[in-house]
């Protein structure tokens, strides 16, 4: 087949599909080639998550996992039979954020369960931490607060094992879902908590993938940011933290940007400054999220724009926010799951 102008780049990513497909699957037994490979696939995925839109990535996520799966009804050494699972939990977590951002906590929470499973028999507690991680973070959207703080602390073991960005992530999750259930004490405690667990954080396996296997400081000031703004007595603290947040995620060459965060940031922004009656700074910090793409529109992001929408009309300032309003509904009507996949 000659390349015919232009087409070159579409021939080149065929033909290394194919020699990967080859290299994972062709011999009777699983290589050290193969395994480093599938190990390059996950790390990419897990990379390019929280930066491209899903669209672009889910169906090289289902590949992946289905090739994982299939080595492992293989027999295997033990020490690779360990690394596959460690690869295979990693693909079904990346899968179960996928779910949860298409607004299907059902698949979410199923992919989260065989991830764990895949985790016991890689025996991996950061593996363990980061997807009691991510269960905290799909039952938060799906508004089971108290479910979200137990994630949370089932988690904090494995984290305390580990050593890993988890040990932050896991206290900050709770402080948000603590703040949606109205315990400022213990959102603010927990707060703090993931804080101070920077000072001890010695990244793991799972942290060395990067992308959205690891937590990073302008996640964890998102996420505080996140938490005040439920709590109406700390709209102060709200604006500072959202702010930091903002400006955190300012930088789209920076390797910790994250699309989704940097609009979650922008909407607590919003909140916090309605709180303060100031819809024009609401209107100049959601305007950046409300130019998102359909494609970009995921689950969190349209429960963020949506919590923009209910402190507007907690404020009493809906004849003031007409315009804003309006915005808000036109974007949550196409949000990322009514797009045909």
């Amino acid at each position: 087949m000659l390349p015919s102008p232009g087409n070159e780049r579409g021939i080149i990513t065929m033909a290394a599909e194919r020699a990967r497909r080859f290299t994972l699957l062709a011999a009777e037994s699983t290589t050290p080639e193969a395994v480093d490979q599938l190990r390059d696939d996950v790390q990419r995925l897990a990379l390019a998550y929280p930066q491209r839109p899903l669209t672009e990535l889910l169906g090289d996520l289902a590949e992946t996992q289905d090739t994982l799966f299939a080595l492992l009804e293989r027999r295997q050494t033990p020490q690779q039979a360990r690394q596959l699972h460690f690869l295979a939990s990693v693909t079904s977590g990346l899968l179960a954020k996928a779910s949860h951002d298409l607004a299907d906590p059902h698949a979410a929470m199923l992919q989260a369960r065989t991830a764990i499973l895949c985790a016991d028999q890689a025996d991996h507690n950061g593996l363990r931490a980061w997807l009691r991680g991510l269960q905290s973070m799909v039952a938060y959207w799906a508004g089971r607060y108290a479910e979200a703080v137990r994630y949370a602390e089932m988690g904090t073991e494995h984290a305390g094992h580990a050593g890993g960005t988890t040990s932050v992530w896991l206290p900050v999750s709770a402080a948000r879902a603590y703040a949606a259930l109205g315990n400022s004490d213990r959102a603010l405690s927990a707060i703090r908590a993931a804080e101070d667990a920077w000072d001890h954080v010695e990244p793991d396996a799972v942290d060395e993938l990067g992308g959205i296997c690891t937590f990073n400081q302008p996640r964890t000031l998102y996420y505080a940011a996140d938490a005040l703004a439920w709590l109406p007595t700390e709209a102060d603290n709200a604006v500072a933290f959202s702010t930091r947040a903002v400006a955190a995620y300012a930088d789209r060459t920076d390797p910790a940007w994250a699309f989704g965060d940097q609009a979650g940031a922008h909407a607590d922004l919003a909140i916090s400054r309605i709180a303060s009656r100031d819809i024009e700074g609401a209107r100049e910090a959601l305007a950046p999220v409300l130019d998102l793409v359909p494609e970009q529109r995921i689950n969190g992001i349209v429960h963020s724009v949506q919590r923009v929408h209910q402190a507007v009309a907690r404020a009493g300032l809906i004849d003031d926010a007409h315009d804003l309003i309006d915005h808000i509904e036109n974007f949550t009507h196409t949000p990322l799951k009514a797009l045909p996949h």
